[in-house]
């Protein structure tokens, strides 16, 4: 799976301005809804309230096992949820680092959520893999930071300009 099928232009946020662990994830929740229910709406039938809600308690639960906090300043939240029939991502650079728990102690300021179907067992386990393998690429994440719009990140991340995806 490439990850200009994890992601789309609408998926990319710039600038987030949070400050804390709990509100990045209420807010990648309301992001991660509303995508949801746009690209899946046929398989959410409840309302942008109740997927949120959903959506920001299974990515608490994710996080009460251990931090996805994985050092350098990133993190890769995930989760399963039973309505979803294939794998999306979201990705958001932050305008200050917060507090994230993270395996080295540092803030986080980039983010890339991932959220699976409940059965993509070995499919979920890949697409993080490869999420990190390319979050391992300093000059990459150097980039992604100097960024100033979605559209940019989302063509450093996929390789396609945002114009000529989706």
């Amino acid at each position: 799976m490439e990850l200009h099928e994890l992601v789309t232009p609408e998926c990319i946020l710039a600038k987030v301005n949070v400050s804390s662990k709990k509100q990045l994830l209420q807010e990648l929740a309301r992001h991660g809804a509303k995508h949801l229910r746009e690209c899946d709406a046929e398989e959410f039938t409840q309302d942008q309230d109740s997927c949120e809600r959903e959506l920001f308690e299974v990515l608490l639960e994710r996080e009460r096992l251990g931090s996805t906090g994985v050092g350098h300043g990133i993190a890769i939240p995930h989760g399963r949820l039973d309505s979803l029939k294939s794998i999306h991502g979201i990705f958001a650079l932050l305008e200050k680092p917060v507090e994230f728990d993270s395996i080295d102690d540092q803030p986080v300021d980039m983010v890339f959520l991932l959220l699976a179907p409940s059965n993509a067992g070995a499919e979920h386990l890949k697409a993080l893999a490869q999420i990190s393998r390319m979050l391992r690429n300093q000059g990459l994440c150097e980039r992604l930071r100097g960024c100033e719009d979605a559209d940019a990140l989302f063509a450093l991340l996929t390789g396609e300009p945002a114009s000529n995806a989706a």
